[in-house]
């Protein structure tokens, strides 16, 4: 399982959870990512994962 596809479980799984995907694969296509989730793909800048957390927190 890749982590996409751990997201989407997740997502099945637990609705309400807040997910943020990270792929260092260029060519991931936003509809592959659970809706309301946020991706970055790498290089990513840790306070660009902070800053989205917490806004998804909020």
């Amino acid at each position: 399982m890749d982590g996409i596809k751990l997201a989407a479980a997740v997502r099945n799984r637990w609705p309400p959870i807040k997910i943020i995907v990270t792929s260092g694969h260029r060519k991931v296509h936003l509809s592959d990512i659970p809706a309301e989730s946020r991706f970055f793909s790498k290089p990513y800048r840790a306070a660009d994962i902070a800053a989205a957390a917490r806004e998804m927190m909020s």
